[in-house]
């Protein structure tokens, strides 16, 4: 069996979103978090579909038509959630022989941290209502979220202990057998483990779409902490070395292009948000950039530009998100060539 874990950068049929909606941790703050969702669904949408799950779908379908966004480039399906984070509940596809087949690996809400029966639901509930078609959806019984891991699309995946060891997510299966599984599951032939890195409000046990991401032509691109005296340098120089120690599957370095340090975002109850460029979400002929209104986005975006030179590069307001914890590629799951015809 060919089986293979595609890089973000591949083509594309669409993206994921849950929309937010009042039941959710945003219902304080939901007429600001719905502005910066339809502004990540109307770029999405100049290159690619939309699929959203809401509970509610016709004020949903009205925000998203007011927008300018054509019906013929989003479908909204009638769907109950938790919260928003579709990185994690999503489905993670592989091909099999170039044939998309999906993945609905368990959602236990970060390690048992949140409530989460709805959003483990979700993959289910849309292969029901058709939205993958024929597609082949497998229950593989372990826990796995989309955001713990990234692929370079030719056997590597990058990803942090922390996350993927942690003992409410697969206590079963130590780290070894953990390779073992997911290797056979997602055609993955080697595993680059960060043991350090993490970041202060992060909820998810130090995923790796927050501190490193794959990028073409063997680069990572990571999060660098240039203050000596911020409370994260000691963690993010011990990742960027270990960065600086991994090898391709060649035999040589990678690539490494350390990201602008965002200056420290706060919480009204005063603790410190998780910003971080490294959300960044790519999809066809663009890339997706959360800023968050300081200095340091300028540099982020033209960084991320240089990486992708033949895409688009588009910035997008994620202040908002970071109140909960998360941001643009964690409210966002990419779906490969072939889920949606």
């Amino acid at each position: 069996m060919n089986r293979r874990l595609p890089a973000e950068w591949e083509e594309q049929d669409g993206v994921l979103l849950a929309w937010p909606h009042a039941k959710t941790d945003w219902h304080d703050t939901l007429a600001q978090v719905q502005k910066v969702f339809v502004e990540i669904a109307r770029a999405i949408s100049r290159y690619e579909q939309l699929v959203i799950v809401t509970p509610a779908i016709i004020p949903a379908e009205e925000q998203l038509r007011r927008a300018g966004i054509s019906p013929d480039r989003f479908t909204l399906y009638r769907i109950p959630t938790n919260d928003t984070w579709s990185r994690d509940f999503g489905p993670i596809t592989v091909y099999e022989n170039n044939q998309p087949v999906l993945y609905d690996f368990g959602f236990n809400g970060w390690g048992l941290k949140f409530a989460a029966h709805h959003d483990n639901l979700v993959t289910a509930q849309l292969a029901a209502q058709g939205a993958f078609g024929k597609n082949t959806v497998r229950v593989p019984g372990l826990v796995l979220e989309g955001g713990s891991i990234d692929s370079d699309g030719a056997g590597t995946v990058l990803t942090t202990t922390k996350c993927l060891l942690s003992a409410n997510r697969n206590p079963h299966l130590d780290r070894h057998s953990l390779e073992q599984t997911l290797g056979n599951l997602l055609g993955v032939k080697r595993f680059c483990w960060l043991n350090n890195g993490s970041l202060y409000g992060d909820d998810t046990d130090a995923h790796i779409d927050t501190l490193a991401r794959f990028c073409p032509d063997n680069t990572i691109a990571y999060v660098c902490c240039d203050d000596p005296h911020d409370e994260h340098f000691t963690t993010l120089a011990a990742m960027a070395q270990e960065l600086r120690a991994l090898r391709t599957i060649n035999g040589q370095p990678y690539q490494l292009v350390p990201l602008p340090w965002p200056q420290p975002c706060f919480a009204p109850d005063g603790h410190r948000l998780p910003a971080t460029y490294a959300n960044f979400l790519i999809i066809n002929r663009a890339v997706l950039v959360p800023t968050y209104g300081i200095p340091q986005d300028t540099a982020a975006v033209e960084t991320i530009a240089r990486l992708f030179p033949d895409r688009e590069t588009i910035g997008i307001n994620c202040r908002p998100l970071i109140n909960q914890h998360g941001s643009l590629h964690c409210v966002t799951m990419q779906l490969p060539r072939g889920m949606l015809s």
